[in-house]
């Protein structure tokens, strides 16, 4: 938004009010001339009237900073834009009348040699000079002016210096009408500058092309001509060498900006293969085509094209044949127009080993809707190994396939193709025991030319023979993996074999501990067509088959471990063992000792409830001659070491009191009584 300022001179001070601008809503400017890249181009001779300037824009242009912020509203407000090239180095002058002198007009000059149109709007240093003066009236750049940028503000001057420009760049004039009432235009002259923005020389023919595909001769200019100044018609054109008839012409890319060196002559029909010349004259609208100067092409001038004769349209092969196809890639030696082949596939007739059904075909098209791979689609997959033939005929729309000029391609044409057969990785498998060894056996069948295995066992073991032997030393689920190619077709199976554990020596029994006179009871769990059972309790005795006896326990020391070992054989004489261990006591007599003395001599140096193993819910607890609570526990084999809080406790009585349910009949025990601590 562009800022305007008022001076005001009261008695004793002085004082700046700001009044915003009136600004057009941004929008996009979407008419060609008022946006950066479609900039009107123009020409140092000429001036340039606009009637009218439709409201659009309000982008901000950058440069460089401003006064007072005054920069913070210099905009593209209802912009037209213009370009020119600096054809000799000099200083540039030009001036802007508004159609009514009132009207505030501001400008801005940028160099975007090299750079894109758009980055006015970003890019700072583009920037060559400008004049936002809040004023009204003739505004531009002239000797006049002192400085290359006069910002925003009334009493601004409407005079800019004129800058100098470099020869061979490249720059873009924004005007932007900054007032709000009104749209009236204003006349652009350059005037009074030494550098040169006339484009040298006038325009003339440099090449002409026939485009056989849409019947339009593409005649290439030495330097651009303004687009309005060509006639739709194209009577700026006329065939003077040859039969031919113009009806239209189009500059390139004129919908989307002014000029163009690049223009299409429509004609009425194909031209057939010959020499011929298309000449240049004065069109309906009194002349030739016009640069931005003025300077017209000249009547009479002329060239020369050939046509020869189109290249007939070959079927050459097909493109290589994947496993089970459903279409075929037909490979041709020039382009054919798309819309000329049968959608429904009606070109073509295949025969081969095995019925096979076209349903459609297509081309690769571009942009031009020319291709050069036609693309043959079948009903169905061909899964078996044949030979085929595909023969080019006249479709279901009455005519063969079109070449890029529109010659027929020669029907019977033919190709050929192989197709192979598609391959199962489905195996076999053999599973022999050996006791704890099992062997598999896997074989694959090798059917439909496969040439190549890959086995994987497990993820981790690879082998990549036909038949493979796998040896396991365990049981369980194994996981295996087969990938199988012919070379074209593949396939893969994925199966886990479960290898069951067929015999097995179990038994069960509970480790204890075990009491005197306690009895013990293993209970056999094995399982297979066993034939023989060896017991071996760890004690000195022995026992066979396949009932344990029951066995008591005495142990010479306090606590003793003992293994139990089973030995079992089956009918193929297979072994296996399995052994327990289970502890005996001396004693389970739950006693709590009348003295300790922790001194660390390995004797009596704790306190705890003795043997207390047929105890649950037990809890200890000591305490001191004042009734403190000195040790407790839940955990008979957690021993009082004498401490309290981490120092030895004194020598004297102590008063312990013991909580338990026996375990094997429920019943509920409480006993208190005292002990000597002595040091």
């Amino acid at each position: 938004m562009q800022s305007k300022f008022i001076l005001l001179y009261p008695l004793f001070c002085l004082m700046f009010i700001h009044i915003d601008t009136i600004q057009a809503q941004q929008t996009t400017c979407t008419a060609i001339g008022q946006n950066p890249s479609t900039a009107f181009p123009v020409c140092g001779t000429k001036v340039f009237s606009q009637e009218s300037v439709p409201k659009c824009g309000g982008r901000p242009v950058v440069g460089p900073p401003c006064p007072g912020n005054q920069d913070g509203g210099l905009a593209d407000v209802n912009p037209y834009w213009y370009k020119f090239t600096c054809y000799k180095a000099g200083t540039l002058g030009f001036k802007i009348t508004p159609k009514v002198l009132t009207d505030d007009y501001d400008w801005q000059l940028f160099d975007v040699t090299g750079h894109a149109p758009d980055e006015v709007f970003t890019n700072p240093r583009l920037f060559v000079c400008r004049n936002w003066s809040g004023e009204g009236g003739v505004t531009g750049a002239s000797s006049a002016g002192k400085s290359l940028q006069e910002c925003g503000g009334m009493g601004v001057p409407l005079w800019s210096g004129m800058p100098t420009l470099i020869e061979g760049h490249e720059y873009l004039l924004l005007l932007s009408h900054f007032t709000s009432e009104g749209q009236s235009g204003y006349d652009l002259e350059f005037t009074g500058g030494t550098a040169d923005i006339t484009s040298p020389g006038i325009p003339s023919i440099q090449s002409a092309t026939y485009n056989c595909l849409n019947n339009t001769i593409g005649i290439k200019l030495t330097k651009k001509t303004l687009c309005k100044t060509l006639t739709s018609q194209g009577t700026e054109f006329n065939i003077t060498k040859g039969t031919g008839t113009v009806t239209g012409a189009t500059g390139v890319n004129c919908s989307n900006g002014f000029d163009s060196d690049s223009l299409l002559v429509q004609l009425s029909a194909p031209l057939a293969p010959g020499d011929y010349t298309i000449a240049i004259r004065n069109g309906s609208d009194g002349n030739t085509v016009l640069d931005v100067c003025g300077n017209a092409l000249a009547e009479g001038e002329s060239a020369d094209f050939h046509i020869a004769v189109p290249p007939p349209v070959e079927m050459r092969g097909v493109a290589p044949i994947g496993c089970a196809p459903d279409q075929i890639k037909i490979v041709l030696s020039v382009p054919v127009r798309c819309g000329s082949i049968a959608a429904n596939g009606s070109d073509f007739t295949i025969t081969g080993t095995t019925a096979a059904i076209i349903s459609g075909a297509t081309g690769n098209c571009n942009v031009n809707n020319l291709t050069d791979t036609l693309i043959v689609q079948l009903a169905q997959p061909l899964v078996t190994e044949g030979t085929y033939t595909i023969t080019l005929t006249t479709g279901s729309d009455g005519n063969p396939i079109l070449g890029e000029c529109g010659q027929p391609a020669p029907l019977r044409q033919t190709v050929t193709f192989h197709t192979v057969d598609t391959v199962s990785a489905d195996f076999d498998f053999g599973l022999n025991r050996n006791c704890k060894i099992s062997t598999l056996d896997l074989t694959h069948n090798g059917a439909n030319d496969v040439n190549y295995w890959h086995w994987t066992f497990d993820s981790t073991d690879n082998r990549y023979t036909q038949n493979v032997t796998k040896i396991y030393g365990d049981f369980g689920v194994k996981h295996v993996t087969l990938f199988v190619s012919n070379g074209t077709c593949t396939d893969s199976v994925v199966r886990d074999i479960n290898i069951d554990r067929t015999m097995a020596a179990l038994f069960n029994v509970d480790p204890g501990p075990y009491c005197p006179m306690d009895i013990i009871s293993p209970t056999n769990a094995s399982f297979g067509n066993l034939i023989f059972y060896l017991w071996d309790y760890g004690n000195g005795v022995v026992s066979t088959g396949p009932d344990p006896v029951p066995q008591q326990y005495y142990p010479t020391r306090k606590e003793q471990d003992y293994q139990i070992r089973l030995i079992v054989e089956d009918n193929l004489h297979c072994m296996d063992t399995v052994d327990h261990i289970i502890k005996a006591v001396t004693s389970c007599y739950i006693d709590v000792p009348t003295a300790f003395s922790p001194n660390h001599d390995g004797m009596n140096d704790y306190l705890y409830p003795l043997s207390a193993y047929k105890a649950i819910d037990l809890e200890f607890s000591v305490y001191n001659r004042l009734g403190q609570l000195v040790f407790q526990t839940t955990d008979w084999t957690k021993k009082w070491d004498g401490n309290v809080k981490g120092k030895p406790a004194d020598i004297g009585t102590y008063v312990w009191m013991l909580r338990y349910t026996i375990k094997d009949t429920g019943k509920k025990v409480f006993r208190k009584g005292t002990t000597v601590l002595l040091r």
